[in-house]
C-alpha cells in the first residue's frame, strides 16, 4: 500500500518517547508521499566531468511513486521502533526486484548511544532516522542522493552548524557533527554525523563520506499539504530543502555490497551534547601527566646530586 493511510496510535501522556514515535508514524508516510521534492538521485560514477562532478545522472526516483509495507507489520512497542519499506509501483527495468528503501524510526526511553556506529547520543526526547537503500543499482559503481525538506514557522530556514572535536571514539575517523537548529520558539533541532555505511555492520573500513548542500527555501506548493501536518503545525509554514550525497566516486561505496545506511537524531529542547570519552581523558591524562612526572623527577635527581656533592665537600 502507498503510504499515507497507517492509523495513528497515542500515548495517554506527553510529551513521551511515545508520543515521538506516534508523530513520526503519522507524519513519515505522508512526507514520503512528496511531488517533486522527495525524490533519491542516482548517478554513475565511472563517467565523471566538470560538469557532472558525480557523474552522469539516472533519472531519479519519486518518493511518491512508491509502495510502502503495512507499518503494523514492523511495529515494535518493546523498542519504540518501526520501519518503512518500499519500492516503485513502476520498475519496468526491475532495478527494485530483490531491493528496497526503508525508514527506521525509532523513539527513546532513557539517554545512551546505540550499538551501531555513529552512534549518536540520544536522550528520552529524541527520535532516530535510519535510511537504508539495499540491493538497488542501476550501475556498477553507482552514487546516491537524497532530498530532504523541512518545516518550521520561522521566516528563515534553520541555521546549519558545524562542530569539530578531537574525539572519536564513537564514530571511528569522523571528527565532525553537522546540526540544524531551529528559532528558539521552536526549539527543534536535528543532528547527524557526516558519514555513510556501505556494510550493515557499519565500522572504519565501510565508511563513506556524507555531504550536506546549503539549505534553500522551497515552494509550498510543492510540498505535501496534509492535513495531519497542518493540524500539528498550522498553514502558516515555510518550507526549506537542502541534499544528502552518500560516498565518493573513489572509497567505499554503495557497490561494496550493494548496501547504503544513515542515520540521523531529531528533537526538541537542547540537542545533546558529547562529552569527551573516557579513551580520550585517559590519553590526555597521560599526555599531560608525563611532563609534569618527568619535571618531578629531574627536580628530584638534582636535589638528591646537590645533596651527595654536600656531604663529599663536608667529608674532605
Amino acid at each position: 500500500m502507498k503510504g499515507g493511510g497507517e492509523r495513528c496510535w497515542w500515548g495517554r501522556r506527553g510529551p513521551s518517547p511515545e508520543l515521538l514515535l506516534n508523530l513520526l508514524l503519522c507524519l513519515a508516510p505522508l512526507g514520503l508521499l512528496g511531488e517533486e521534492t522527495r525524490q533519491l538521485f542516482e548517478f554513475d560514477s565511472t563517467n565523471i566531468t566538470t560538469s557532472e562532478p558525480l557523474g552522469k545522472p539516472y533519472s531519479p526516483y519519486s518518493l511518491a511513486e512508491f509502495s510502502w509495507n503495512n507499518i503494523s507489520d514492523s511495529l515494535d512497542p518493546a523498542t519504540l521502533s518501526a520501519t518503512f519499506r518500499g519500492h516503485p509501483t513502476k520498475d519496468p527495468s526491475r532495478t527494485f526486484a530483490n531491493g528496497s528503501l526503508t525508514f527506521r524510526v525509532q523513539a527513546f526511553s532513557r539517554s545512551g548511544r546505540p550499538a551501531q556506529p555513529p552512534r549518536l547520543l540520544h536522550t528520552a526526547d529524541t527520535s532516530q532516522l535510519q535510511v537504508a537503500l539495499a540491493g538497488a543499482s542501476r550501475g556498477n559503481r553507482s552514487l546516491f542522493r537524497l532530498e530532504v525538506v523541512m518545516l518550521g514557522q520561522s521566516p528563515s530556514c534553520p541555521s546549519m552548524q558545524e562542530q569539530h572535536s578531537i574525539d572519536d571514539e564513537y564514530a571511528p575517523a569522523v571528527f565532525q557533527l553537522d546540526q540544524l537548529l531551529w528559532d528558539p520558539h521552536s526549539s527543534g533541532f536535528m543532528q547527524w554525523r557526516p558519514v555513510a555505511f556501505s556494510q550493515q555492520q557499519g565500522n572504519r573500513e565501510s565508511a563513506m563520506p556524507c555531504h550536506a548542500s546549503a539549505l534553500e527555501p522551497t515552494l509550498p506548493y510543492l510540498v505535501p499539504q496534509s492535513p495531519i501536518v497542518r493540524a500539528f503545525f498550522g498553514t502558516q509554514n515555510n518550507f526549506c530543502a537542502f541534499n544528502l550525497t552518500f560516498g565518493a566516486p573513489t572509497g567505499p561505496g554503495y557497490w561494496d555490497q550493494q548496501y547504503l545506511s544513515w542515520s540521523m537524531l531529531l528533537g526538541v529542547g537542547t540537542p545533546p551534547v558529547d562529552a569527551l570519552s573516557p579513551l580520550i581523558l585517559g590519553i590526555m591524562a597521560v599526555a599531560l601527566g608525563a611532563p609534569g612526572l618527568m619535571l618531578l623527577g629531574g627536580g628530584m635527581f638534582l636535589l638528591l646530586g646537590r645533596k651527595q656533592h654536600l656531604e663529599y665537600q663536608s667529608i674532605n
